[in-house]
C-alpha cells in the first residue's frame, strides 16, 4: 500500500527546518517534533504527514479504518468529544470553531529517525519520492523569509482576576462539600481581527520551550501551534503508557536558584497530592482494559526540567489483550485526567458550569495511529489556536484546584504557563 524509501541527512536541524518549510505548500499538514528528547518510549525525532487521501470524522469511521485497512492516520480529538463518551453537554462560547475531531489518511509520511529520512508514500504517489527529497534537500540552506509579518497582538482575558478568584472559590466550595477532590480550571486568552503567519508563530513558540510533544497542524483554515510537554496515551504492541503532568515551577535565574525551585517542587505536598490524585485516576482508566495485575506506576512525581519550567510527571503503564481495539482504549481514557480532575465525570460537569468558553481542541489530543495499530497522542496544552477565516487567535491555560489551593497562587501559575504564548503573540 505504501512505498518506502530512506535517505541519509547531513544535519538533523537543517532537515527539520527544510521539512517544515516544504510543508507550507500543503493544506493538510501535521508535524510532530520531539525536540531531541529521549525517553524509553520515544519513537522518532520528528514526523510529517502531508495530504489527505481519506478523511475520518467519527470514532466509528476510525475503528472501521483500522480494522480493514491498516495504515497511518493523523489527527486530533477535541476535549468536547467527552460529550459523545459521557452524558455531558458543552454550551459555552466557541469562537475557534474547530471540528469535534478530525483524522486523515496522509498521502505522504516522512519520518526522521536517527540520521535518516524515511519516506512512506501511498503507492499512487511513489513516483514523487525522489523529487520531493531533492526539493526538501534544496531548502536546507535557504534562509526562510516570512511574507506575512506578525504585528504585536493585544491579548484579552476572557476571565479577569476578580472573576477568576470568585470561580476558584466556587471550585473550592465543591471540593469542601465532597463533590470532587480536584478540578482543572482553565481560562482563555484571545484576540480578534488577527492576521498572522502560523508557521512563524509555531517556530518561535517551539524555540522558547523545545518540548517533547511539539506539534504544528494545518487543516485548511484551522491551525494549531503546540508546545506540549505532556503525553496523553501511547500504545506499543500490548503495552499502554500514560504520563500525566501535575505540578509546575519556574526555572531559576541561576543554577542555585534553579535547583532551589526544582527541589521545592519535588517536595511540595500540594503539588505531589495533585499528581498522585491524577495518577490514581489514570490507573483506574487503564484498569478498564488492562490484564489483571498489569497496571504499574513506573515513575511517581518525577520532576523534569524544560527551558521555561520544571514539571512533575508520573508514568503509568499497563498491558492489554492482543485483541484490544485501539479506539476502545481512547474511549476508556479520554479526556486525560490531568485536564479534568477527580472524580472525572463530576469534575467535567462542574468545569462546564464555571468555565467561560468551550475548550475545543485545547485539552484534547493530537497524534497518530500507525499501520500496526499502535498510537501516540499528546495533550494539547501550551498551545495557540488560530482560525484564519474568522481571524480569531486563542490560547488557554489552567491549573489544578484542590483543597489546599490558594487562588492567588493558582492565578500566578496560570500566568506562568501563559508566558510563552503571550510572548510570541504580543511581541510579534
Amino acid at each position: 500500500m505504501r512505498t518506502c524509501c530512506s535517505f541519509k541527512v547531513k544535519s538533523i536541524p537543517k532537515a527539520k527546518k527544510a521539512l517544515l518549510q516544504w510543508s507550507k505548500a500543503f493544506e493538510k499538514v501535521i508535524w510532530l517534533d520531539s525536540n531531541n528528547h529521549q525517553d524509553p518510549y520515544s519513537s522518532f525525532e520528528a514526523c510529517l504527514a502531508i495530504g489527505e487521501a481519506q478523511r475520518l470524522i467519527s470514532l466509528d469511521e476510525i475503528e472501521s479504518f483500522i480494522n480493514r485497512q491498516p495504515d497511518w492516520l493523523f489527527g486530533y480529538f477535541s476535549y468536547d468529544l467527552k460529550n459523545e463518551l459521557e452524558d455531558l453537554v458543552s454550551n459555552n462560547v466557541d469562537e475557534l470553531k474547530f471540528p469535534l475531531m478530525y483524522f486523515f489518511q496522509p498521502k505522504k509520511v516522512i519520518v526522521l529517525k536517527g540520521a535518516e529520512l524515511h519516506f512512506q508514500y501511498l503507492n499512487a504517489y511513489q513516483d514523487e519520492i525522489e523529487e520531493d527529497f531533492v526539493h526538501v534537500s534544496e531548502l536546507e540552506d535557504i534562509e526562510e523569509i516570512s511574507l506575512l509579518r506578525s504585528n504585536p497582538i493585544k491579548i484579552k482575558m476572557r476571565i479577569h482576576k476578580d472573576a477568576y478568584f470568585e470561580k476558584a472559590n466556587r471550585f473550592l466550595g465543591h471540593i469542601h462539600r465532597g463533590d470532587i477532590y480536584e478540578a482543572n480550571f482553565c481560562q482563555e486568552f484571545y484576540a480578534e481581527g488577527i492576521q498572522l503567519d502560523p508557521l512563524e508563530i509555531y517556530k518561535k513558540l517551539n524555540a522558547i520551550s523545545e518540548p517533547p510533544f511539539a506539534t504544528f497542524m494545518r487543516l485548511d483554515d484551522h491551525y494549531l501551534m503546540c508546545a506540549s510537554p505532556e503525553r496523553f496515551l501511547k500504545k506499543v504492541g500490548r503495552k499502554i503508557i500514560s504520563q500525566p503532568i501535575k505540578g509546575t515551577a519556574p526555572r531559576g535565574k541561576n543554577k542555585s536558584e534553579d535547583l532551589k525551585f526544582k527541589t521545592e517542587l519535588e517536595h511540595d505536598e500540594k503539588e505531589r497530592a495533585e499528581n498522585i490524585m491524577i495518577v490514581d485516576l489514570v490507573r483506574n482508566d487503564l484498569s478498564k482494559s488492562a490484564l489483571q495485575g498489569s497496571v504499574v506506576v513506573e515513575d511517581l512525581c518525577k520532576v523534569h526540567s524544560y527551558k521555561q519550567v520544571h514539571q512533575m510527571i508520573s508514568t503509568v503503564i499497563s498491558t492489554v489483550s492482543k485483541k484490544k481495539n485501539p479506539v476502545e482504549l481512547i474511549k476508556e481514557t479520554f479526556p486525560m485526567g490531568s485536564m479534568t480532575g477527580a472524580p472525572k465525570l463530576s469534575a467535567m460537569q462542574i468545569i462546564e458550569n464555571l468555565e467561560e468558553t468551550k475548550r475545543g481542541l485545547y485539552s484534547g489530543a493530537v497524534g497518530y495511529f500507525d499501520p500496526n495499530g499502535d498510537f501516540d497522542f499528546n495533550v494539547v496544552i501550551r498551545s495557540i489556536l488560530y482560525n484564519v477565516s474568522s481571524r480569531y487567535v486563542s490560547f488557554s491555560v489552567g491549573s489544578a484546584i484542590t483543597s489546599k489551593s490558594d487562588p492567588e497562587k493558582e492565578y500566578r501559575e496560570c500566568l506562568l504557563k501563559a508566558k510563552a504564548m503571550r510572548k510570541v503573540l504580543e511581541k510579534g
